[in-house]
């Protein structure tokens, strides 16, 4: 299997402006890499990390909680309506291969507990405002002994998305053999 690498980005959907600062540069970094941003389409955190993304060419998939194809955020090269309310969150964290948390409210907060139950490896940004920053380096609960992990800074972070990825066993890299595809 040969797929791109799946990053999930959770956090307020309020406007908080360090918070969508970090989102931005997450999201830009995330295209930057190739890999494919998952996000919830809506604002704050979910549209600057789109906009990055968006800015540096990449793509951007929004998992709305609404029936509606044109709802998301004008970043989103990709919407799909849920049309089940908060319920999404599950199908967000699901569709990541790792979890970054920016801030976040109660949503957020949902979301990083499926995570968690999912033993989707979590990447907290501790320096930002919300759930994120108040959960990193903890367990959540005994169900398993891994931490969501604390990123102190954006070069943290970005190394550890960087470690992170190299780990992941499941993702294949395509291999060049010479022959063209059609």
């Amino acid at each position: 299997m040969t797929r791109k690498v799946q990053i999930t980005v959770v956090g307020d959907s309020i406007e908080k402006e360090v918070n969508n600062k970090i989102a931005y540069e997450v999201g830009k970094f995330i295209a930057e890499r190739g890999w494919v941003l998952i996000n919830g389409g809506r604002d704050g955190v979910m549209a600057a990390s789109a906009q990055g993304a968006f800015d540096a060419d990449g793509i951007i998939v929004s998992i709305t909680p609404d029936d509606d194809l044109f709802s998301a955020n004008p970043y989103s090269t990709i919407t799909i309506p849920s049309g089940i309310g908060f319920a999404r969150n599950m199908t967000n964290v699901l569709a990541g291969d790792i979890i970054v948390g920016i801030g976040g409210g109660a949503g957020t907060l949902s979301e990083l507990a499926y995570a968690w139950c999912y033993q989707k490896p979590i990447v907290a940004a501790e320096w930002s405002e919300g759930w994120s920053a108040k959960l990193a380096d903890t367990l959540l609960d005994e169900r398993h002994e891994m931490k969501l992990i604390g990123a102190k800074d954006l070069d943290a972070l970005k190394d550890i998305l960087d470690k992170t990825v190299a780990g992941l066993s499941y993702i294949h890299k395509p291999t060049v053999t010479g022959k063209s595809r059609e």
